[in-house]
């Protein structure tokens, strides 16, 4: 997972054709503005999971390679 951080109006670009832009940070919601091609769906994940039946997927798994001696190696 790629992980950005952006402020109010900055955007994001996904293959050329995709933009994604932050509206409004109002208290801990987001609003974003997505601008793709008709021919891509773009959909929230929960309506995305109820349109084809799936469960949501797993959070991902951060692993951190630590030397068990704590040195910084």
């Amino acid at each position: 997972m790629l992980v950005l951080s952006r402020k109010k109006n900055e955007s994001i670009v996904i293959n050329n054709d995709i933009i994604v832009t932050v509206v409004e940070i109002r208290g801990d919601k987001v609003r974003l503005g997505i601008v793709a091609p008709k021919e891509v769906p773009v959909h929230r994940q929960e309506v995305y999971e109820a349109i084809h039946g799936k469960e949501p997927a797993p959070a991902p798994v951060v692993v951190t390679n630590k030397p068990a001696d704590g040195s910084n190696v």
